[in-house]
């Protein structure tokens, strides 16, 4: 369970396997345990996972927080563990976080792989973000917020059997990292002031972007015009996948990563 304390702040990461480096970069509302399906399907990579601030085990959960600050937290952790060069892998603002990497440290990223993710302003994600905190604060709220979050994540395949849920919602409350209340507010204040600097027409890296085809929170058609300035840009759309592809398709995940970076080795 290693630390890189930078700036007062305790970066939490996880760091698994051996081979080429890639960062796996979480969106909002999760931490690295949302990489837990796809790390064992990455046996030939050293997988590092970074706890953003408000998030997982980096402490103080109420330190400033920026698009900007969990970018250099990031490049830090990858300085720490003497990784020059590497892959990215983002989830959704994880995905945001990876063009802003690039843009301020190009000649470091040898591809990046964006998942359910988009480079558009989507007032309608606030308004989630807003709704599940109302739930949150409610009675049972610790409880019914996971429930209302469910279908704006997952693909229909999730709901088929009745007790998914169920076990799902027990198996994040059992979660000891789980992000808090008042960091979950923390995190949707600075999602909402959000700045993205990135000149996408600049990044000559390989990207891939990887939709769900079930994705409700970022729909695929709302998404793709924000990427369509990249110059080498791949598409991929994944069948049955929600927003949260990694669990969703994560043989699909792991298929579209692995056979991405070993065409542009480090």
């Amino acid at each position: 369970m290693p630390d890189l304390v930078r700036d007062g702040v305790s970066l939490h990461y996880e760091i698994e396997g051996n081979g080429p480096p890639v960062l796996l970069l979480a969106g909002m509302l999760s931490d690295s345990a949302t990489w837990a399906p796809l790390v064992p399907l990455l046996p030939n990579y050293t997988v590092v996972r970074v706890d953003n601030r408000a998030t997982g085990r980096t402490v103080p959960w109420d330190a400033p927080v920026d698009m900007a600050v969990m970018v250099a937290d990031a490049l830090a952790v990858m300085d720490h563990l003497g990784f020059d060069r590497f892959h990215i892998a983002g989830h959704s603002m994880g995905g945001l976080m990876g063009l802003e990497i690039a843009g301020v440290a190009p000649a470091r990223v040898a591809t990046l792989s964006i998942m359910a993710s988009g480079r558009v302003r989507m007032p309608r994600i606030a308004g989630v973000f807003d709704a599940l905190t109302a739930v949150r604060e409610g009675p049972e709220g610790e409880t019914l917020w996971l429930r209302a979050l469910y279908p704006w994540i997952f693909g229909s395949a999730f709901f088929e059997a009745p007790e998914t849920a169920a076990l799902t919602v027990e198996a994040a409350l059992a979660y000891p990292h789980a992000q808090s209340l008042a960091a979950m507010k923390h995190q949707i204040a600075m999602f909402k002031g959000m700045r993205l600097v990135a000149d996408l027409t600049t990044l000559t890296l390989p990207v891939q972007v990887l939709y769900g085809e079930e994705d409700v929170l970022v729909p695929p058609a709302a998404a793709q015009p924000g990427f369509a300035p990249l110059p080498n840009l791949t598409e991929h759309w994944l069948k049955g996948a929600g927003h949260s592809v990694v669990w969703d398709a994560t043989e699909d995940v792991a298929h579209h990563v692995t056979t991405f970076t070993a065409k542009h080795p480090i």
